[in-house]
């Protein structure tokens, strides 16, 4: 390949300079305007750059109140137990469906495809749910989206690509099809595994509308109270929020939970950026 002219150099790194910059300011004015004051907040037309004076006021307001310290506590339970479920059932029907032979596999995979191209609309998931008991439960934030499809479809293309003379090795030693799976299959899955983790941890986190469905208000996770904050401003049915707008002004709280509903999320992908795009990209070739 040739090298590139200086003027094509200075054009892509000007693109990706502007790219940054649209990613990164944004974010730098929710962190900010969390930690400003009230008369910083009316001064510069409601959002702030860099606060001259910080505070945690706002952080104090919403934890105070109850209810986004209860909502957060909801969201991290609810985003650890969905997870390990959804893993655990997820890995299970995609080693069944991956291995050649499997009666009822192709049936069984083909239903599951189905769900994929026709998934179940509002109206009858709600009946499901009602029908089942699990109105105001946590197994209805679950149950309803406890396996993806393309999580299953990954999975098993990843479990597909293992070569098969592990397997009668192992057989060979006498391991069932279960100590197979969790000796062989997934020690050696590892990069496949964080990243469908990582992609059930998101999906539960950042779930919003199923709560808003099938849960009363005090059980809500982050993300609906959020939804709540920035649609009504700061208006809860709760003492906290009352508290709120009256120590902080109502951009500075709604930035404070957004800041909350956001940064754990983003402590845990570091961690696992390195196998994010090894487990993906192997995934999807292998199927």
């Amino acid at each position: 390949m040739e090298k590139p002219r200086p003027l094509t150099s200075a054009a892509k790194g000007l693109a990706l300079t502007v790219v940054i910059l649209l990613v990164t300011v944004p974010f730098l004015v929710v962190v900010s305007t969390s930690f400003a004051s009230n008369h910083e907040v009316v001064a510069n037309g409601g959002y702030v750059l860099w606060p001259s004076d910080p505070t945690l006021r706002a952080y104090e307001a919403i934890f105070s109140g109850g209810v986004v310290g209860r909502a957060l506590w909801i969201s991290v339970a609810l985003t650890a137990v969905g997870t390990a479920f959804s893993m655990l059932c997820s890995v299970l029907l995609a080693y069944a469906l991956a291995r050649p032979r499997v009666y009822g596999g192709k049936p069984v995979l083909l239903l599951v495809l189905f769900t994929f191209l026709f998934p179940p609309g509002m109206i009858p998931g709600y009946l499901v749910v009602k029908e089942l008991g699990m109105l105001d439960s946590y197994a209805s934030l679950i149950a309803p989206v406890l396996i993806n499809v393309f999580n299953l479809i990954v999975l098993r293309g990843f479990f597909q690509g293992i070569p098969e003379e592990l397997f009668e090795a192992a057989r060979l030693d006498g391991a069932s099809d279960w100590k197979i799976l969790w000796i062989v299959v997934v020690p050696l899955s590892k990069a496949v595994l964080a990243v469908v983790g990582l992609f059930y941890a998101v999906t539960y986190w950042n779930s919003w509308f199923h709560a808003s469905i099938y849960m009363e208000s005090e059980h809500w996770p982050l993300q609906q109270v959020l939804r709540t904050y920035v649609l009504g401003g700061a208006q809860l049915a709760d003492s906290g929020a009352a508290e709120a707008a009256n120590v902080a002004a109502p951009q500075t709280t709604q930035m404070a939970v957004l800041v909350t509903a956001t940064v754990p999320i983003l402590l845990v992908y570091p961690f696992l950026q390195k196998y994010f795009t090894k487990g993906v990209l192997t995934g999807a070739i292998k199927s």
